[in-house]
């Protein structure tokens, strides 16, 4: 058992120290699972919405999914091994006992005796462990858990985790390795590393992967989720945390073996009996358990999560228009030599790694040496490092590890844009959060891109994870000037996505909502409402209305058709339906548009033709609109901030929120009313600003028509919302009480009124003051006219023609009722006609050509003239009513309400008693009548006191009744006695019965009742000056729309009006004191004003925020949360200001011995002193955790290698042959190097006649001629003449740490050729395009789809042959040898070694360079060269590209292209 013990306790084969492994050949394909690729989150949550957790359903699909999908894995033969068990007894080779095997396992077999082989001797089979897990003891946290074959393609790992687990797919993936073993880390780092980890993983959705057992590493990430989820914040949502853990290393394992899933299986936790077993961690919530047949064999789950890990970073993730591939990081902690080994291959893959400094072992290792130049990270220095920081197993290093440690160390640090060090207490890495996205982006920057796709793809996995504080910091800076159009595909995303910060954050780098709003962004924008919103049902259920089949898309009037239900027949369409000459043309099919660095593209949405007109009149509407129907709050108050018409749109939002929340729930009834209150509170803001600066200005706000709005006004919007705050706002009534006024003065008093009523000459005296001066200094008719058409004196005249009326009424029938009608009487009729009169024109009274059944709901849809129409004969005390009872009147009507329910509940008293009486007193009674008299009629009255006489006997009267119920005047007696003809029914029961109902009826529900009407009356009443303010509207636009005569001379009124509208057509206009269109000019000037005064508003309203007390608290707290951080900080750096000081005192300590012993030699040499008296100096020690960024003569940046770097990779390309790890100072072949043993390799070609001899065999390669031309091969270097041992050439560039020529065709020099041919980028004009002064470049090159790098067409040539391979396949034959004579035209740029990954210590790749370049657009071998370009192979691609440093090529050909650009003075 010791090998396994210390397979377990290494790092080499440690059971979760790596995280990755060698990159797989292959990766499964997505089409064997089904809709793999339906990934969004919103498919995910309709998915937990439709199977709840724990549902009867969902359980029974994982029963039948699983065992027929996932399989584990058994041994099926007993091979006994010459090992015991921990308990002595005999074991198969697969480490299990002969018990723990298949009963046909145990069987004498063919295999038996022979060696044990896991590809013959273990089988597949239907997995028996899966389901929920719960840990006994430890809470009633569940998770999942599934046994699974090593062999398990990751597709159907990833179909099982996303769609039966139910789990979102993720925006980044955290792989989180390092120590198996438990470490002791910093408390404060550890506190760290926990809030980072988890916050970083909370607000960006990612996974979190780990080796999920209770040990080590995977135990410090499962403490950290363990601390959130004890946290306030834990219901922000559930951090998602994989552990991937070998099944046969597992304690306790047998207790989740359940054939048809455990739901839930029971885990116990037992450190103590564990062994050198593991125990799983409950802090994680989800478990792969990778089982190989065997027990005890750590490291199985490493090549499977490498290859889930990897085929997860391959997912795209699309929302809201935006796909990203998933990103990976690979956090480290601690950690052994499997660590080391992981680290090398996800750096070595392109995955950055975030390693944490003071975690111990080789991340301090690493961390030491990460600023360090190549040249300085020696062997030495590595194995002082080693010595520090492995003292326990340091003896166990050999020579050649430490050189392997070496190698792979150079390596890691050699991609410095994958490698970041979290230090505690370094400036700007506060958080582990931080440093892990800084490192994403820091590694998206690395990439080679065309153009902006760089920055692009940064700000998509900044809006991704989002996490604006990173997006500000990182890629919003001085380095990227973005330009506004380049935002918008990412604005798009973030409304999509309800991302308000990042909104705000594009409205402040730029963004011009006028030009981002088009048509096709506004129908995206729609077609991707949440399907839960309300709106969406409306407008699905619009268009499953529209006449055309199948069903039309989405279109604007659609929209507007259900805004016109919302915002009420007041307003216009906002949207009109687009005839077919003048709608905005589609540029491409909106449900397939999506941001991805494949396919279509986002960004083609804001493509606009030079002619296109906008179609919008104001496009934050349209987005203010687009979050406020999805109830949106943070959304919609930034686009708010932003809105020109803002009063208007404020009370539009409410009146949009209030009737959305009539067909809402109860959670989202809530918040949308709290939204429509707070919208409205904004609006009374505004305009109480905007009256405070001007009162004639504010009140033109109230009235100016708004062509945004549907031609509506903000009084009517705020009428149409029942804003009763708003209307109620003393500006308003202010301008109101003008309206009233008319043209008069408000200061007359109504006495004044009076007289001039009765005795209109005396306008003429200048008893009543008019506003306008004219009419002030002119009299006679235009007095009159004005004073008679004022609202308040129309009112007024009414009320005195309604008590003339009342009292020719009384007259009528009192004194003069004839039986022929009077002429008083027929008075009076035609009193009642001009009053019908009236009626009919405030129904046909229609300025805004609503049309006929819009101004009938209208007129019907108000209480009032409800009222006017059931109470005409009454039309006094209806009027009456109107001016002094109205909020009383509302108090009746909510109250009638209270009665309905009241009357429900008490039927269902009188109906359950009577019904209980009726059967006990009464005997079969038939009659219907008699039987609703005995059930409802008496038990209504006896409520109010009328009891039965026979309900007790005591009254009982046997002629009050009918003995057989046939007297159709009296009822049917109760039961009778016969003898003593008395009642003979239970009288208890009956008097009980009664008691009771009395009971409830009148004291429980009469009180209730009267309950209701006093809390209907306090709420109504608290609020009466509000609602009698909100009527009062009504009353003075009835009036002044009122024609000015009272009944009955108002119909010489109505004469008029019939021949102005009917005969002579003349259209009727609206007042315009109530709605008044403005120049624009003017309309323009008004709206400025407004925007001015709103961010006044909106500063106030943060000024108050902050003066409220909670956020005093809140600032208060933050500062002393700030003030205990910088004193740790401040401590931190003492500290390390003390270990700097130390450092550079040892260092001139150093230097004084130094000096001391050269003065001592020098001194010894001239003859002083002697040997007996030269003072023994101590040898010097280097410096122990030395910060090497303290030190100011280091570099910081490597200046890059002086030896071949790309030769000397491990990994050979296209085999499994690995290198022997050469470092860099034992690179040159005079440096001794004595372990020095590398694998012979050589490839084996078909076309054997092309290439040299295979094998190290020295007879056949004897015949090679080095350093000469032999045969049609040139076998001379450009670098002179080279070494030849062992009848083998050495590079003469030194090791490579592997014999033999690899892939290459020839021993020695492998000569290339490189033709680089460009031309000047020009812009449609034909002028060249210059970057700053330097012009532009375009380059020629090939791409093969394999490859993600782009390439110079240039490489090996057959014998005899000028042109290149690669160059003929993209060339026509044709073409070739103009081809040719370009290249002997050409310059040469570059001559001599390659640095290539196919190099050998015997063959190397040598090259020319040449460049062929086209100054001239019109050149004619240009134009040829153009028209010859073809690819005979569909795998390959070729183009012009521009010459710039982020161009994707091999590091090679950049190198050269470089050179060329230098050549040109070109821009690189």
């Amino acid at each position: 058992m010791e090998p396994a013990m210390l397979r377990r306790r290494d790092g080499a084969g440690s059971r979760q120290e790596d995280g990755f492994g060698v990159q797989p050949r292959r990766v499964a394909d997505l089409g064997m699972v089904p809709n793999l690729r339906q990934s969004s989150s919103s498919l995910c949550r309709s998915r937990r919405s439709q199977y709840p957790f724990g549902n009867c359903e969902k359980q029974g699909n994982l029963s039948s999914w699983i065992p027929e999908n996932i399989k584990k894995k058994e041994c099926m033969y007993f091979v006994e091994s010459s090992r015991l068990s921990d308990a002595g007894k005999v074991v198969c080779e697969c480490g299990y006992m002969r018990e723990q095997h298949l009963e046909e396992a145990t069987r004498p077999h063919a295999f038996q005796g022979k060696e044990w082989d896991p590809k013959k001797h273990v089988q597949e089979m239907p997995t028996d462990a899966f389901g929920d897990i719960i840990f006994t003891g430890l809470g009633q946290k569940v998770g999942k858990y599934v046994r699974l074959s090593q062999d398990t393609p990751s597709s159907l790992i990833y179909h099982l985790m996303t769609q039966h687990w139910g789990l979102d797919v993720p925006n980044l993936l955290i792989s989180v390795t390092g120590g198996a073993k438990d470490f002791n880390m910093k408390p404060r780092l550890k506190s760290v590393f926990r809030r980072g980890l988890v916050k970083v993983a909370q607000t960006t959705g990612a996974w979190i992967i780990t080796g999920g057992s209770h040990t080590g590493v995977m135990k410090q990430v499962g403490e950290a989720v363990r601390v959130f989820s004890l946290s306030s914040s834990y219901s922000e949502g559930e951090v998602v945390t994989i552990g991937i853990a070998t099944w046969g290393t597992l304690h306790k394992r047998e207790s989740l073996i359940h054939p048809a899933g455990g739901f839930p299986a029971e885990y116990i936790m037992d450190e103590d009996g564990q062994g050198h077993l593991t125990c799983l961690d409950s802090n994680h919530s989800h478990f792969i358990l990778v089982d190989d047949g065997t027990h005890g064999r750590y490291g199985v789950e490493i090549p499977l999560r490498t290859k889930l890990e990897k085929f997860i970073s391959e997912q795209t993730k699309e929302r809201g228009g935006v796909a990203i591939k998933i990103p990976i990081v690979c956090v480290v902690l601690e950690g052994g030599p499997g660590t080391l080994h992981t680290i090398y291959n996800a750096i070595t893959n392109g995955t950055p790694c975030v390693i944490v400094e003071g975690s111990g072992r080789v991340a301090d290792v690493i961390a030491q040496v990460a600023s360090l130049p190549i040249s300085e990270i020696t062997i030495s220095l590595i194995q002082q490092k080693l010595g520090l920081f492995f003292q326990e197993m340091f003896e166990t290093f050999t020579e050649s590890r430490i050189v392997e440690w070496t190698k792979k160390i150079q390596d890691i640090v050699r991609r410095r844009q994958l490698l970041t060090v979290f230090r505690e207490g370094k400036d700007g890495q506060q958080d582990v959060d931080v440093a892990i996205l800084q490192a994403l982006l820091k590694a998206s920057r690395s990439h080679d891109h065309f153009g902006h796709e760089n920055w692009d793809h940064q700000l998509k996995l900044a809006v991704a994870w989002n996490r604006v504080d990173i997006a500000r910091s990182e890629i919003f800076t001085d380095e990227r000037q973005w330009k506004p159009s380049e935002l918008y595909p990412m604005m798009t995303a973030a409304l999509i996505a309800n991302k308000p910060e990042f909104v705000k954050l594009f409205l402040e780098n730029g963004v011009r909502l006028k030009e981002f709003v088009t048509w096709d962004t506004l129908l995206y924008l729609y077609e991707n409402l949440e399907p839960t919103c309300l709106f969406h049902y409306k407008l699905q259920k619009a268009l499953a209305e529209e006449p055309e089949r199948p069903a039309p898309r989405v279109q604007m009037h659609h929209v507007a058709q259900v805004l016109r239900e919302l915002l009420g027949d007041s307003t216009q369409p906002l949207y009109p339906r687009p005839r077919s000459s003048d709608r905005p043309r589609l540029l491409l099919a909106v449900p397939n548009i999506k941001l991805s660095v494949q396919g279509v593209s986002l960004r083609s949405l804001y493509k606009r033709s030079s002619g296109h007109v906008a179609f919008t009149v104001d496009p934050v509407r349209d987005l203010l609109i687009w979050a406020i129907i999805q109830n949106r709050r943070e959304l919609a108050e930034i686009i708010w901030a932003q809105s020109q018409d803002c009063i208007a749109a404020a009370l539009a939002c409410s009146k949009i929120l209030k009737e959305l929340s009539k067909e809402e729930d109860t959670d989202s009834l809530e918040e949308m009313l709290l939204l429509a209150d707070e919208f409205e509170q904004r609006a009374i803001g505004v305009f109480t600003e905007c009256y405070r600066k001007d009162e004639e200005r504010a009140q033109k706000l109230l009235v100016r028509v708004s062509e945004a709005w549907g031609k509506t006004t903000c009084l009517q919007l705020a009428l149409e919302a029942k804003d009763m705050k708003f209307v109620s706002h003393g500006g308003i009534q202010a301008f109101l009480t003008k309206v009233w006024w008319g043209q008069l003065c408000v200061d007359n008093g109504l006495w004044r009124l009076a007289l001039c009523m009765l005795a209109f000459p005396l306008l003429c005296t200048g008893l009543i003051s008019f506003r306008d001066r004219r009419l002030q200094a002119e009299g006679g008719l235009a007095r009159i006219r004005a004073f008679f058409s004022a609202p308040v004196v129309v009112f007024h005249l009414n009320i005195l023609s309604y008590f003339a009326f009342l009292c020719l009424f009384a007259y009528v029938l009192m004194v003069d009722f004839q039986p022929r009608p009077s002429g008083c009487e027929c008075l009076i009729y035609l009193w009642l006609c001009s009053l019908v009169c009236e009626e009919l024109r405030q129904l046909f009274y229609d300025p805004d050509e609503c049309g006929l059944m819009k101004m009938a709901l209208l007129y019907f849809s108000d209480f009032w003239n409800k009222l006017d129409i059931c109470a005409i004969l009454l039309f006094m005390a209806g009027l009456i009513c109107r001016k002094t009872l109205g909020p009383k009147i509302i108090i009746v009507k909510r109250m009638m309400k209270d009665v309905f329910f009241f009357l429900f509940l008490l039927a269902v008293w009188v109906v359950s008693f009577g019904v209980a009486k009726q059967a006990i007193l009464i005997h079969n009674e038939r009659r219907a009548e008699w039987i609703f008299r005995g059930v409802v009629y008496h038990s209504y009255l006896t409520i109010f006191g009328q009891i039965p006489a026979y309900i007790d006997g005591v009254n009982f009267n046997l002629d009050q009744c009918s003995p057989n119920g046939t007297d159709p005047y009296k009822p049917k007696c109760p039961e009778i006695d016969a003898t003593q003809r008395e009642p003979a029914f239970p009288e208890w029961l009956t008097v009980t019965l009664l008691c009771l109902y009395l009971l409830f009826t009148n004291i429980l529900l009469l009180n209730l009742l009267i309950a209701m009407f006093n809390y209907t009356f306090q709420q109504v009443q608290e609020r009466t000056d509000q609602i009698w303010k909100f009527q009062r509207h009504d009353l003075i636009e009835e009036y002044q729309g009122r024609p000015p005569a009272p009944p009955p001379f108002i119909l010489l009124n109505h004469l008029h009006l019939f021949i102005k509208r009917v005969i002579l057509k003349v259209p009727a206009k609206r007042h315009k004191q109530l709605k008044n269109k403005l120049e624009k000019n003017e309309e323009a000037a008004l709206l400025s004003w407004e925007i001015y005064l709103k961010e006044n508003y909106l500063q106030d309203q943060q000024i108050q925020q902050k003066q409220r007390p909670e956020q005093k608290i809140q600032d208060i707290s933050d500062k002393v949360d700030t003030m205990v951080d910088l004193l740790e900080m401040a401590h931190l750096k003492q500290s390390s200001s003390m270990e700097q000081r130390l450092a550079s005192l040892e260092e001139q300590v150093a230097q004084t011995a130094r000096a001391l012993h050269w003065i001592v030699k020098a001194l010894r040499d001239s003859g002083f002193g002697s040997e007996e008296g030269v003072p023994t100096l101590a040898p010097q020690k280097a410096s122990v955790g030395r910060d090497p960024e303290l030190d100011g003569g280091l570099k910081v940046e490597d200046p890059g290698d002086a030896y071949h770097v790309d030769a000397r990779h491990l990994l050979y390309p296209n085999c499994p042959v690995q290198r022997f790890p050469v470092p860099n100072e034992k690179v040159p072949w005079e440096t001794e190097f004595l372990i020095y043993s590398p694998p012979f390799y050589t490839a084996d070609r078909k076309n054997k006649d092309l290439v040299d001899p295979v094998g190290d065999a020295l007879e056949p390669l004897s015949r090679i001629n080095y350093n000469a031309v032999d045969g049609c091969l040139d076998r001379h270097s450009f670098h002179g003449v080279y070494a030849v041992q062992d009848g083998l050439p050495l590079n003469p560039m030194g090791r490579t740490g592997l014999r033999g020529r690899g892939d290459l065709s020839c021993f020695g020099p492998n000569h290339t050729l490189q033709p680089v041919v460009t031309r000047w980028r020009r812009n449609q004009d034909g002028a060249i395009c210059r970057k700053g002064i330097k012009k532009m470049l375009e380059v020629l090159v090939v791409k093969r789809s394999l490859s993600e790098h782009w390439v110079l067409p240039g490489g090996s040539r057959e014998p005899g042959e000028t042109l290149p391979r690669k160059l003929k396949q993209v060339l026509r034959r044709e073409f070739w040898p103009s081809f040719e004579s370009l290249l002997t035209q050409g310059m040469e740029v570059y001559k001599g070694y390659v640095d290539d990954p196919r190099n050998t210590d015997n063959a190397w790749i040598e090259t020319v360079a040449v460049s062929v370049h086209f100054p001239d657009q019109s050149d004619v071998e240009l134009k040829r060269l153009n028209s010859h370009l073809y690819s005979c192979d569909a795998g390959v691609s070729i183009r012009w590209q521009v010459v710039d440093e982020r161009i994707p090529l091999y590091a090679n050909h950049k190198a050269i292209l470089q050179k060329v650009a230098a050549l040109f003075g070109a821009y690189y």
